[in-house]
């Protein structure tokens, strides 16, 4: 089965500036590892969520806002698809993302075809 991993940052960079310049070269590393994992096709890198343009349509007419806009504490960091046997599995993988460890979460959701 197939599963898309959403990667929340945290509410800060606190985290991460606490980290020694060490252990922020091991995060990049955990990150290439999971890249590396059977069954991970990583997604490609997102911009910082300060950059982000946000498009609504009310009304038939489009509505831009400059930044993220959704009602919620953590930003979207990046996201992976995995492929798996089944939802323990996947719960292995993201236990290693290094956002799930330094403030953030990782949401686990199954891959749908509507068409």
């Amino acid at each position: 089965m197939q599963y898309v991993m959403l990667i929340y940052h945290g509410t800060s960079s606190k985290e991460w500036d606490a980290l020694s310049e060490e252990e922020q070269k091991q995060v990049y590393a955990d990150y290439g590892a999971i890249n590396k994992t059977p069954g991970v096709t990583p997604g490609v890198p997102m911009g910082l969520p300060e950059n982000a343009t946000t498009v609504r349509v009310e009304g038939g007419k489009t509505l831009t806002t400059d930044g993220p806009f959704v009602g919620m504490k953590e930003a979207v960091g990046g996201w992976f698809v995995l492929e798996a046997d089944d939802l323990d599995a996947a719960i292995e993988v993201a236990a290693r993302v290094p956002a799930a460890r330094l403030g953030g979460a990782i949401e686990i959701r199954p891959a749908q075809t509507y068409w």
